[in-house]
């Protein structure tokens, strides 16, 4: 079976996934995704991509066993055993000791997969901290586009196989036996949050100090991978530190990070980024479709994270939640997977929605405030002020707006 890279047939069958399944294979390199997308077509005996795109469109989880082929994810424990130990040795004690000794520490495993990265630097953390006071300390984030791989990932067991990279008295430390291999021990689980993330198209995580992302850029094209480095620069503190993988380098982009061990390829945040104020276009897309990162967006995720002990979320001009910050995950029980959704679904959506629609603010393009929203639960009834502030970019083009949750009352069922 011979199949050219790009035919019509081929972009309908992306589109497809992407508005249908939720998954965007748009950034990709295409000779990857077609050597691929080859291996299971053949593993099913379907010759063209019009044959295929019917057969996904009549088997529902046939788009899953297509992501498993797509996202081959080739990791374990410490890979990489000389970068793994300058990070121990070298990065993770400066980050310990910038910090006072009740200050947290967040870390993020971008492109997670079965949670072997994650768990490493668990174990890295805890090894400098000691076990207590990373528990208390040092929140971890692991995030991946597949959803199989973090349903394993959180399981945490590995067969005995996979745990032989591991140093026999970590491996005796951090996991218990099974009859079938070796599981993470259950209580320092608790201090992942494992969640879907598009590195690509979602808004990142904030304030990490360490963020490893390894062997994963390599399957992006250059324009993504440029968007990527850009969301990863307003994700990481002033001091914060970019993990990258052996295969992968940031030569073209070091006017946003500072090499500090290119063997290890492990990079420093730059404090001057450099970007013009407009938008980076991926030239594969057939529609020409914008990839939402630009000097202005970054400043207004920042708006959202702002020192504050007041909800405060951000949503963008499609109406989507792209920031929320740690006040406003607690009251209104958002989580990580809530990023992107549409805000009308979620309960401060609910909220604000039932005095005007989003459109109407960003129409009026000027602060307003809500007065006197009541908000009922099984925990009482509470009122609020909500100020709705529209952020804007350079050019005066309207980026979405800010929103803070006063609340003043709480009246207990």
């Amino acid at each position: 079976m011979s199949l050219p890279q790009a035919v019509p047939e081929f972009e309908a069958l992306l589109e497809y996934l992407k508005f249908n399944c939720g998954c965007d294979l748009t950034g990709y390199k295409r000779s990857s995704l077609v050597r691929r997308l080859r291996v299971r077509m053949q593993s099913i005996n379907i010759n063209s991509y019009q044959d295929y795109l019917q057969y996904l469109q009549s088997h529902d989880q046939e788009w899953m066993a297509l992501l498993d082929t797509v996202l081959i994810n080739v990791t374990s424990f410490f890979r990489d055993a000389c970068a793994w130990e300058y990070l121990a040795h070298e990065i993770v004690p400066k980050i310990v000791a910038s910090k006072q000794p009740d200050e947290s520490i967040r870390v993020w495993s971008a492109g997670c997969a079965a949670g072997h990265e994650v768990y490493s630097l668990l174990m890295l953390f805890a090894e400098a901290l000691g076990i207590e006071a990373c528990l208390q300390r040092v929140q971890f984030y692991a995030t991946d586009v597949d959803e199989a791989a973090i349903a394993q990932a959180r399981l945490a067991t590995y067969d005995s196989k996979e745990v032989t990279s591991i140093p026999p008295q970590l491996l005796e430390k951090y996991f218990e036996p099974t009859p079938d291999g070796y599981v993470f021990h259950r209580q320092m689980r608790r201090q992942i949050v494992f969640g879907h993330h598009n590195l690509a198209k979602n808004a990142p995580m904030s304030k990490i100090d360490l963020l490893s992302c390894r062997n994963v850029l390599i399957y992006f094209t250059p324009e993504t991978q440029a968007s990527i480095f850009v969301r990863f620069h307003f994700a990481l503190k002033n001091t914060g530190f970019l993990f990258l993988g052996n295969s992968e380098t940031l030569v073209n982009h070091r006017q946003i990070f500072t090499p500090i061990s290119l063997k290890h390829h492990v990079y420093a945040k730059g404090l001057n980024l450099e970007l013009n104020d407009h938008l980076l276009i991926n030239p594969k897309s057939s529609k020409e479709q914008v990839i939402d990162t630009t000097t202005s967006q970054i400043q207004f995720w920042q708006t959202a994270y702002e020192t504050s002990h007041e909800a405060q979320l951000a949503v963008d001009n499609r109406g989507c939640l792209v920031a929320s910050n740690n006040q406003a995950n607690i009251l209104f029980g958002l989580t990580l997977n809530d990023w992107h959704r549409p805000f009308e679904e979620l309960e401060p959506g609910k909220l604000v929605g039932s005095q005007a629609s989003l459109q109407t603010f960003y129409r009026n393009r000027r602060r307003v405030t809500l007065k006197n929203i009541e908000w009922n639960t099984s925990k009482g009834t509470s009122y609020f002020d909500i100020s709705i502030v529209p952020v804007f970019s350079q050019k005066k083009h309207l980026l979405g707006v800010n929103l803070t949750f006063h609340r003043y009352w709480l009246v207990n069922n």
